[in-house]
């Protein structure tokens, strides 16, 4: 079966094997060093309660059969070992079927994962990683030349991304269709990154050439990543142009790394790579093509889901349509926000909370707080806690589940949910009250950076959260009167 190989993208796979297990890596460690806060046993929203409430067939996990915090780090390190032996190369050093046990390994994991972190990992990213690191487990190794049918796989998991973005900005926010949405986005995005506020003044005609340059990219490139090389490789390539610029004008995790390592797989590194190792010209053992031949007919069904909502008017974005993920819809900034509001959350020691006592600000890694701290590059690590401060800022709904338990443990001065913020104003002994207020955040002009050095300018909006403290406790029978 000469066709069901191309041997001439081995350098593509290596390329994107190496990549996508980098991807893993950052996922799993992110995932070991936050998930005690956000979803551990004692954490904002605990894993236990969550299985005792949602079934297995609905959130297949590990951890619907037993859950401990012991587990989960055991779980999330492994995955961080393994991905990162993937991306020392231990997948071309172990037999083909090693090698997709080992992919599997990490798909399972994250997985496992994914589908008990509830809100905390409710984002397009999650499924994307899941979606095409399914895919990843078929691609084989350096026994074996790249399969012809994953590569399309690939292609249309790259397709969907981009096309599904594009439609959803045309289909959304008008600004998207008057070229002016970059106006605003640069400043409002969830988390800036270092160069956001040079972005964010660059003057308005080149905003709406990145608009215009945007739905090129979404609309029209991603149709030629079916069409013959190299037409194929320069999509691809245009593609991965436009996922760089956003790399460095903000901070989304790892979708644009994530995105460019698929785009990597439609490149043809002929002319670059020069012949392929003598094993990738090898024929495909049988029990592996009767695989691929299964899965890819697997994603073709699974695809109905994602092509009916693509071509819809109600279209939606980021939607599993599986438990397992397998095939997913996605989009993004359907709607661009005008303004920028923040949650800032601080704290007193005073026994009686006054408007104007001593209160003092929590400061967070990512999420702008502190006015003359210049936004930082955080992505591809996932600071899910300040992404959902964002969240937060926009409606108080969308953090009903988490935001209490989020003060409690201000108020308590819980060590693991203190190592997911910058700075705790109070070292010592946690604070008495804690409150939230919401500010309106500008990036400040030329003019006001100078002059102050500060990168935002806010203004007081309202009270978020009125001064909370810990319940009292009740007495008891035998307490005396």
């Amino acid at each position: 079966m000469d066709w069901f190989t191309a041997p001439d993208y081995w350098l593509g796979r290596l390329i994107f094997q190496r990549a996508l297990a980098g991807v893993y890596l950052v996922a799993f460690v992110g995932a070991a060093l936050q998930f005690r806060a956000l979803i551990g046993a004692n954490g904002m929203l605990p894993v236990p309660e969550y299985v005792r409430i949602v079934p297995f067939r609905r959130a297949p996990s590990l951890f619907q059969l037993r859950y401990s915090d012991r587990l989960f780090a055991g779980c999330a390190w492994t995955g961080a070992l393994v991905a990162a032996a993937l991306l020392a190369g231990a997948g071309d050093l172990v037999p083909l079927g090693g090698a997709m046990a080992l992919w599997a390994l990490l798909w399972l994991l994250y997985l496992s994962i994914v589908n008990v972190g509830q809100t905390w990992y409710a984002f397009g990213w999650e499924s994307l990683l899941l979606e095409v690191g399914f895919l990843a487990v078929f691609l084989g190794n350096a026994d074996v030349g790249p399969p012809v049918l994953v590569l399309w796989l690939l292609r249309w998991v790259l397709f969907r991304v981009e096309f599904g973005a594009g439609l959803i900005k045309m289909r959304g926010d008008a600004c998207w269709r008057k070229l002016t949405c970059l106006y605003y986005h640069h400043e409002t995005q969830p988390m800036p990154g270092p160069l956001s506020w040079f972005f964010h003044h660059l003057p308005r005609p080149v905003h709406r050439v990145e608009c215009a340059a945007n739905h090129v990219t979404q609309l029209l490139v991603p149709v030629f990543l079916f069409t013959p090389q190299p037409v194929a490789s320069i999509a691809a390539g245009t593609i991965i142009a436009t996922q760089l610029w956003l790399v460095i004008s903000g901070n989304f995790a790892w979708l644009n790394w994530i995105t460019i390592t698929v785009a990597v797989s439609a490149v043809d590194f002929t002319g670059l790579a020069g012949p392929p190792p003598p094993a990738a010209g090898r024929g495909a053992p049988l029990w592996y093509a009767v695989l691929v031949f299964a899965v890819t007919v697997l994603v073709l069904v699974l695809s109905r889901h994602p092509v009916r909502n693509m071509i819809s008017r109600r279209q939606v974005m980021n939607r599993s349509f599986d438990v397992l993920h397998l095939v997913n819809t996605y989009g993004a900034f359907g709607t661009v926000g005008r303004i920028r509001d923040e949650v800032v959350m601080e704290g007193t020691a005073d026994e009686v909370p006054h408007a104007d006592g001593d209160w003092r600000e929590y400061g967070f890694k990512g999420k702008p707080t502190e006015l003359g701290r210049m936004p930082r590059q955080f992505a591809p690590y996932h600071l899910r806690l300040d992404w959902l401060m964002w969240f937060a800022a926009l409606s108080p709904g969308y953090a009903r589940d988490w935001f209490g338990p989020f003060v409690e443990r201000l108020l308590t001065g819980d060590r693991d949910t203190l190592r997911l913020l910058r700075h705790n104003p109070f070292p010592d002994a946690p604070p008495v009250y804690v409150r939230a207020r919401l500010y309106r955040y500008r990036f400040t002009t030329w003019r006001e950076l100078r002059e102050t050095g500060a990168w935002w300018h806010r203004t007081l909006l309202r009270e978020y959260l009125p001064p909370a403290r810990l319940a009292e406790p009740r007495p008891t029978d035998s307490a005396p009167a």
